[in-house]
């Protein structure tokens, strides 16, 4: 949200009505929190009809600018391959327990080098290393999208952030039916019921941290009373930088995580956290919010990706082999939100969001590693980029000085844990929403299993 100089977002939500349905329905019952008389729901499909996405310019490569990504660029060894894992039956998933996209995919290195592998790691995030597991779950979920996701026609967006157009919707709600809603607390720790049985899980009492005064405070669960627990959340850990200063890495485990598992040193079937958090090079992201007093940077923006704001993931590829296969990928990506993202965004400035998949790798015009840059460096990394493809008349460097002067903050945030809902896994790895033997305990969010539901989405949140 707003930060002291400038506006920060971690990521940015793509929806998709199709699949969404949970979440739709949810919005469908709580008033939204800008727009008074409809719905969230009715709120996000109003400016979806009047903004509809469109992307032009979704790959872009110095030489050739614009990508045509329509050619996806399989060949019949990728294809087979790709039916295969769609035609799996769900009896049968479990063969795909602890395989990699990677490994699915060892006798054929030519997928890692088409338009549809581009597109899909950064529309969906998956890496090289990320569950086949979970590529199955999607390309049967978002099996529409995979036929257009030159253009991103299926995604949906709402009209400002999703902090305001779908979290405050539901807090305010919820804080108007008398939910209690307490922030800078953390549990630390779960009291378990011993019994005969020793599977059995109870928990009969928290252990709570005030994370503003570092007391600690116990809380008593009583027979009546149900304990849901989010057991992992990806912005663990999160630090975030400024112009000047790269974000710092915070090496924490996290703090969920770190409380799931603590639950599965009790009991055996509660999945295991470290499939998902112990190696954060398998999940780490670093992503940037840019926020400028004018709309200098947009409009050129705007002419060299040939599209209004709005409309756009924009992926830049690599000029040279930046793989460990000796392959081309994409260096950064950013979306270009339609203006104003923020409810209290002045009219004169201009907000855009970018990433880094691989925050290790260095950049071509910054020679360091994302990780390190500052909000600064990471802006003239995209300039670079942004200029390597700029078709003419003229270059955006051209305006790299007046660009940088209009630039409010550039703010880094690193993310170890971004795509750990996506590491290699078994299906034992994640705990069943209400396990097995447990009485008062249920897991939710997207470290826990349900069954068939892909990850790293408001439905599976919801």
């Amino acid at each position: 949200m707003e930060n002291t100089k400038g506006y920060v977002a971690r990521g940015g939500r793509m929806l998709n009505y199709r699949t969404y349905v949970d979440l739709m329905d949810l919005l469908s019952r709580i008033p939204s929190a800008t727009e008074p008389g409809l719905t969230a729901e009715e709120d996000t499909r109003q400016f979806y009809a009047q903004h509809r996405t469109f992307d032009k310019a979704r790959l872009m490569e110095g030489g050739i600018g614009i990508i045509q990504a329509g050619h996806l660029g399989l060949n019949n060894t990728d294809r087979l391959l790709l039916t295969n894992l769609i035609m799996m039956p769900d009896s049968e998933e479990e063969k795909l327990d602890n395989v990699s996209i990677a490994d699915y995919f060892k006798d054929d290195p030519h997928m890692f080098q088409t338009n549809f592998w581009y597109m899909g790691e950064t529309t969906f995030a998956f890496r090289t290393q990320s569950s086949a597991q979970e590529l199955r779950r999607y390309m049967h979920m978002m099996i529409y999208e995979f036929t257009q996701i030159e253009h991103l026609v299926g995604v949906n967006r709402t009209r400002y952030n999703q902090f305001e157009s779908i979290m405050l919707p539901l807090i305010n709600y919820l804080k108007e039916q008398g939910c209690k809603i307490i922030l800078n607390r953390r549990v630390t720790a779960f009291e378990f019921k011993d019994t005969a049985m020793t599977d059995e899980i109870t928990v009969t009492g928290l252990t709570i941290l005030n994370t503003e005064t570092d007391d600690e405070e116990h809380v008593a669960v009583d027979d009546d009373t149900a304990v849901f627990f989010t057991n992992g959340s990806i912005t663990d850990s999160a630090t975030q930088g400024d112009f000047d200063h790269a974000a710092v890495e915070n090496m924490d485990y996290g703090a969920a995580a770190s409380l799931w598992k603590q639950a599965t040193e009790h009991f055996y079937n509660l999945g295991n956290p470290d499939k998902f958090f112990a190696d954060r090079s398998a999940s780490e992201w670093v992503s940037f919010t840019l926020t400028t007093k004018d709309h200098l940077l947009l409009n050129e923006i705007e002419r060299i990706t040939t599209q209004v704001p709005g409309n756009a993931l924009n992926s830049f590829m690599s000029t040279q082999p930046i793989t460990a296969l000796g392959q081309k990928d994409v260096m950064m990506s950013i979306v270009v939100h339609h203006q104003p993202h923020f409810t209290t965004q002045k009219p004169n400035e201009t907000v855009l969001w970018g990433y880094f998949l691989y925050p290790r790798r260095y950049g071509e015009f910054v020679n360091k590693p994302y990780i390190e840059m500052t909000g600064k460096e990471m802006a003239l990394e995209l300039i670079g980029q942004l200029a390597k493809v700029d078709p003419g008349p003229g270059n955006i460097r051209d305006h790299q000085d007046k660009i940088m002067a209009s630039i409010i903050n550039n703010i880094p945030v690193y993310m170890p844990y971004a795509s750990a809902l996506f590491n290699n896994r078994a299906k034992v790895d994640r705990p069943d929403v209400i396990p097995a033997h447990s009485t008062n305990l249920a897991f939710t969010g997207e470290f826990a299993e349900q069954p068939f539901q892909m990850v790293f989405t408001e439905q599976s949140a919801v």
